[in-house]
């Protein structure tokens, strides 16, 4: 196997292995804003912790597909190795891939952004990043992903005060951590980013409405293409750094 694959191929075994990590959490997380996080499965019986196989004592699996989840976690960390070579953010980018992926189906299933995520998803990405910046052979800049971090979030707060219906503070908060990973790159990956999760949202709004599934006005879950064009954003700017 060409070597430089290799790096492609443990990304992608290291998403599969913490993508069935995610939907135990994603079970528990996907409950309407206000209600406890669940702490008992379909079955009725105890859920212990966060993390582990999304499976009742009596065997059945419950929360999304693990196959799926594994699958989608495995082709986005390679598609991040590929992208970024070996330079030392790759292991921040692999770190926050399966959270990505949690936020993503969480959001589509109960429109709902938990605090418990993006905001330590922030917090996490700036500090990882800023171990990244030490780093030999880094191609990024940490001061950069902190502006990127501001402005990107006080962007979409404005957003949401102009259409307070179109943007929820969940995803001004999920911007802070989008803002810090698409900010490392610079400002034209800080774009492209925003405007493909515009963009994903957008058509997907559009094809329901031609589906005559959803009117103007349904709302619909944000988060998860925002997650998508920051990650499209953030190749290209892998790619090109």
């Amino acid at each position: 196997m060409d070597l430089d694959l290799w790096p492609a191929v443990a990304a992608a075994v290291w998403g599969a292995a913490t993508g069935t990590l995610v939907p135990r959490a994603a079970y528990r997380l996907c409950v309407e804003p206000g209600q406890p996080w669940r702490d008992r499965c379909p079955g009725g019986h105890p859920i212990g912790g966060w993390v582990g196989r999304a499976r009742c004592a009596d065997g059945r699996a419950y929360g999304p597909g693990s196959v799926f989840v594994c699958a989608v976690t495995a082709l986005v960390c390679a598609a991040l190795a590929l992208a970024t070579g070996t330079r030392p953010e790759l292991l921040v980018w692999l770190l926050l891939a399966p959270a990505g992926v949690l936020l993503a189906l969480v959001d589509f299933r109960v429109q709902r952004l938990p605090d418990v995520l993006t905001l330590p998803l922030a917090a996490l990405a700036l500090a990882l990043l800023g171990a990244a910046a030490v780093l030999p052979r880094h191609a990024g800049d940490w001061l950069t992903a902190l502006l990127g971090t501001l402005v990107l979030a006080g962007t979409y707060f404005l957003l949401r005060l102009v259409n307070p219906s179109g943007m929820g503070f969940g995803d001004v908060k999920l911007a802070l951590g989008l803002g810090a990973v698409l900010g490392w790159y610079g400002w034209p990956t800080v774009v492209l980013g925003t405007f493909a999760g515009f963009l994903f949202g957008g058509l997907y709004g559009l094809g329901l409405v031609a589906l005559r599934r959803a009117g103007r006005r349904t709302s619909i879950p944000f988060g998860p293409f925002l997650i998508a064009g920051a990650f499209a954003g953030l190749l290209v700017g892998a790619h090109a750094a």
